[in-house]
Parts: structure tokens; sequence; C-alpha cells
């Protein structure tokens, strides 16, 4: 066996053990203090003609004084019936529909929050869902610990067959990385599907959203946040926050996302967010390269093998940890197979990006 890949892999190992035991000191959040801070539900949306309905039915179900919270949708640009289900929609007394003020997802966020009044932000999207609690439990966790963002869990809704299992065990890689690097105080990545930041730091940081990229509207505001020194960013870790929200009906779409995803890493200044991105990218092209090299030369299929089970380690025990958390035990089954396509799912989304990928907002 040759020592060199093997060497090369231990940056891997290291970073992730070290996310994975952060992971080991979540503790679930449960208060029943009553809040009282009013807050502010903004969404931005585009085209969700199909989702508006469902998602402001599960808004108005909230366990919240209706006096305490407004909801703002923002439709930007909208060529379908987003707009007027929203505006026709009367079981939330404080809700508010407008237009962008502009185009794109990031200046939609902007118009709701420069519309709203609450203290406290909660951003969401249009395809989520999210128990009666949601708001309640963001709520009490602010006024107990007085964060400027406060990054809360998602989960993507159940698919169907290889391509629906794959999807659930890499969007819960993510949250497992998410999760794990905000409890130390180094996070990395949020979700704006389930985000909560107050309306001041979004004001004073919303300058450092590179508007010219279309995708990172809650990163970027992260990583703003991050660089200034007294800011306080915490995860929340409860079963009453967590949001499902809609997964990639194709593989095409899927793709389409995480390239997207992928294209805002070039505007990266955040150091540890850099650091994972390299060590990660370097271990997947590692892999590969010396799966090639054992298909020409079977004397390295020893280093292969040895390299994808020390890969496997702690990216089992995070998603492992992760999926405890969430309830989704059963996945791991779909473990091993994962594994084994994706290497070549993320070479495929590099690809895409590079060739196919044109400018979205969503």
């Amino acid at each position: 066996m040759h020592w060199f890949p093997v060497i090369l892999i231990l940056p891997y190992i290291f970073l992730l053990l070290k996310i994975y035991r952060r992971l080991l000191k979540i503790k679930t959040f449960n208060d029943s203090t009553d809040p009282v801070t009013f807050v502010s539900v903004v969404v931005a949306c585009r085209n969700e003609q199909k989702n508006i309905s469902l998602l402001l039915n599960s808004i108005a179900g909230q366990d919240y004084p209706r006096g305490l919270f407004e909801v703002i949708i923002v439709d930007d640009n909208s060529t379908d019936r987003t707009a007027e289900i929203a505006v026709g929609f009367t079981e939330i007394g404080n809700l508010i529909t407008i237009n962008n003020n502009g185009k794109g997802k990031k200046q939609a966020i902007r118009t709701g929050v420069n519309a709203s009044s609450g203290d406290l932000i909660i951003s969401t999207d249009a395809d989520c869902l999210m128990g009666k609690r949601w708001i309640r439990t963001i709520a009490v966790f602010y006024e107990k610990h007085k964060p400027d963002m406060i990054i809360c869990p998602v989960k993507i809704e159940p698919g169907v067959g290889f391509f629906g299992r794959f999807q659930e065990l890499e969007f819960l890689s993510l949250q497992g990385i998410t999760a794990g690097t905000a409890i130390s105080g180094e996070g990395t990545m949020c979700n704006g599907a389930n985000l909560a930041f107050t309306r001041e730091s979004y004001l004073n940081h919303s300058e450092n959203l590179h508007d010219e990229i279309a995708s990172g509207d809650d990163i970027f505001l992260l990583h703003s946040l991050k660089n200034q020194i007294k800011s306080k960013i915490l995860w929340l870790e409860s079963p009453e926050i967590l949001i499902t929200a809609a997964s990639s009906p194709t593989i095409s779409s899927f793709l389409k996302q995480r390239s997207r995803w992928i294209s805002k890493s070039k505007a990266y200044k955040d150091k540890f967010t850099i650091l994972i991105g390299i060590v990660t990218f370097v271990t997947i092209i590692l892999q590969l390269s010396v799966l090639v090299a054992a298909i020409i030369y079977p004397i390295f299929i020893t280093d292969f093998i040895t390299i994808s089970l020390l890969k496997s380690v702690p990216d089992f025990l995070i998603l492992l940890n992760t999926s405890e958390r969430y309830g989704k035990r059963e996945l791991m089954n779909w473990f091993l197979p994962v594994q084994v396509v994706y290497p070549f799912y993320v070479l495929s989304v590099v690809f895409y990006s590079l060739i196919f990928l044109k400018k979205s907002e969503y």
C-alpha cells in the first residue's frame, strides 16, 4: 500500500471528526416561557402558486399570539397566481403581500425586511411546512440568548427510490456540518428556509450579500456577521422548529440547485468555510484518482479501499448523529450505496456548474 494518498486524506478525517465531536454536545432547547417579542416572518417567493397556500395554512396554525407576529410575502415578479392567492388568504390577520423592489431573492428579502415591523425576522421559503410551535420556540430562544442570528434545522420531504434517499442523506450531511460548525462558533452554512436574525443585524450587513451572485442570501449574511467580532450566532436544536422543505423532483433540477450553491463559493471570504471546501474537494478528487489508478494498475486497489474506508468513518458518524436527531435513522441503510455514488455526484455538480449553469434567482 502507498502511504502518500492516505496521508492526504488525514485533514478531512481530522476536520470531520472535530465536527462530529461538536455534534455530541448539542442539547435540545426546551423552555415553556411565554414570549413577548413581535416577530416578522418574511417569505420571498416566485411562481409558487402550488405551495403558497400550504405554507400560509401552516403559519396560520402557529401557537403564537396573533398580535405578536406579521407575515410578509414578497412576490418576486411571479408570472402565476402566487400574489393573488396570498392576497386572498384571510386566516392570518397581519398578512402583507408586496412586490419586490427589484429582481431576485436577495432583493426580495431586503424588500421584506425593510417593510417589516419586528425586531426579530424569521425567513422561510414558500415550499416549506412547519410545526405549530415554530415561531414560539424561536422567539423564546431569542429572548433567552439575544443572538444576532439563529441557525435552525431543515429536512427535506421523503423521496422515492435511490434518488430520493440520496437527496435525503446528502441533505442530512449538510445539516450535520451546519450544526456541528455552528455549535462551535465557526458556522460555515445556514439555510434561508429556516433562519432567524435581528432586523438591525440584517440592515447593518445587507450590503455584503454579493448581489452579483444569484444564490447565497443566507450564507453571505452569516459570513458577514461572523466577520463582526461581537456578533452572536447560535444553533437552535429543537424538534418544534424543524422545517420540512420540498425535495428536487428531477435529477436535473437537483444538479441545478447544487450547482447554484457551489457557484457562490467563489465569493467566500470566511477562512474556515474555504478550508472545509478545499479539504473536501481534494479528498473527493483523491478518491476518484486512486480509483482510476486501481482500474489501470490493480496494485492501487488496496489504496482505494483504505482511503474509502477511512473517509467513510467520519461521514458515517456525522450522518448517524444527524439522522437520529431528525428521526431519520432508517436512512442509514442507504449509507453504503450513497457513499459509492457520492464522489461521482460531486464531480457531476462541478461540471454542471461550469458548463450548463445559467443565472437563476432561486
